[in-house]
């Protein structure tokens, strides 16, 4: 969130200007006849849902910002009485830029330590169920449908389906979604699936529950946080060894 930046500003103008003319506006409707008035309806509107979505986040992080003081401070600014100079307006808004940088890094360290919590405790009871197996790194896995044929080495490339969810049961990734297997070599992906899908052969169906050790770690990436234990459904659909990838 930046809110030293031009936008932000004129987010706050916009802000400011349907406050100042609410009663107006009441009694008044908006008129959106021409290109010009529509086009400048829709940047008010898009200005005004950035700013509420920054001060939404804002009370989230427990900083909470009075509009009206916003607006207060376009006004009398507007009119010759603003109470900070440019200088100090911009201190203020890089300390504001600092305070919520500094409560997103400490949620975000509670949130990952409460997934590598929450993943322990699920690891530990599914390491229980029957059909589970826990390999020395702390893998574990689940043969749904077990294949034939030889099993892949982590210089091959492989062909799989796979669907990819969190423990709670929230769905990240699916290539059966998107109606096309995915080909990569075994080697360039996490560790969990490097070793995992080493241990089947072509037409498997294994079931693969990943410590964020084995997974990505304490830092995630895109849709999956910080310290998050993965499961993985995979189908391995085919080896092709580094000879027939040359050869293709």
């Amino acid at each position: 969130m930046k809110f030293i930046t031009k936008p932000t500003m004129v987010a706050v103008a916009v802000l400011a200007l349907i406050g100042c003319n609410q009663q107006q506006a009441e009694k008044q409707a908006v008129t959106l006849d021409t290109e010009d008035q529509k086009q400048a309806y829709a940047l008010g509107a898009s200005l005004g849902n950035y700013m509420t979505n920054n001060l939404a986040e804002n009370d989230k992080l427990e900083i909470n910002l009075d509009k009206e003081l916003i607006l207060a401070g376009f006004e009398e600014t507007m009119n010759g009485k603003g109470q900070f100079d440019e200088q100090q307006m911009q201190d203020m808004l890089m300390a504001l830029d600092q305070r919520v940088r500094g409560k997103r890094e400490a949620l975000a360290a509670s949130e990952r330590e409460k997934a590598l919590t929450e993943g322990k405790a699920f690891l530990a009871n599914n390491a229980e169920q029957d059909g589970v197996v826990v390999t020395e790194s702390g893998l574990q896995y689940q043969v749904l449908t077990e294949g034939e044929g030889d099993k892949p080495a982590a210089t091959d490339t492989v062909k799989v389906h796979y669907k990819g969810t969190l423990i709670d049961g929230t769905e990240f990734d699916s290539s059966y979604k998107r109606n096309q297997p995915i080909e990569f070599p075994l080697n360039r992906v996490i560790k969990g699936w490097t070793e995992g899908v080493q241990l089947m052969s072509p037409g498997s169906h294994y079931k693969f529950v990943i410590p964020a050790d084995l997974a990505y770690g304490e830092q995630g990436t895109g849709p999956i946080p910080g310290n998050a234990t993965l499961i993985f459904e995979v189908e391995l659909l085919e080896v092709i060894k580094p000879a027939e990838q040359s050869d293709s």
